[in-house]
């Protein structure tokens, strides 16, 4: 029976969890996630999990965050003054934004901190400085 190796392209069914068990991404009631496994379009720490299962394997992995999307990061958070915040947003605590990077690419932001003079803006992603718990099954490998 084959593994799933370097180079092959593979399909799973998975459910990605918090430590306090919330789902915040799952492949149920869709078709399976395709891809190429060691290509680096995955977070490091779930290419490595399907790495040497076969197809109907099933396993469940706890990905630290240095291995999934990173620990939060300072510099990525950033203040702006509220003069600078087009008129026709009206920031809250919460709200979710787009920025453009210096390449004209969205970033997206999330307002963290609104006072008198500036508002914060968290660019990490919402998933850093989080482990996550994914439920994998392999289904194919091409």
């Amino acid at each position: 029976m084959s593994v799933a190796s370097k180079g092959n392209s593979v399909k799973v069914h998975y459910t990605g969890k918090l430590e306090d068990g919330t789902v915040f991404d799952s492949s149920a009631n869709r078709e399976p996630l395709q891809f190429t496994l060691g290509d680096g379009n995955m977070i490091k720490g779930f290419d490595s999990a399907v790495h040497g299962m076969s197809v109907g394997d099933e396993k469940s992995v706890t990905i630290p965050c240095g291995e999934a999307y990173g620990e939060k990061r300072d510099d990525m958070m950033l203040d702006i003054p509220l003069n600078q915040v087009p008129a026709h947003i009206k920031p809250e605590i919460g709200m979710e934004l787009s920025l453009q990077n210096q390449a004209g690419q969205p970033v997206p932001v999330k307002v963290t901190h609104i006072d008198e003079g500036k508002i914060t803006l968290d660019a990490n992603h919402p998933l850093a400085g989080k482990d996550l718990i994914f439920d994998i099954t392999l289904v194919e490998i091409a």
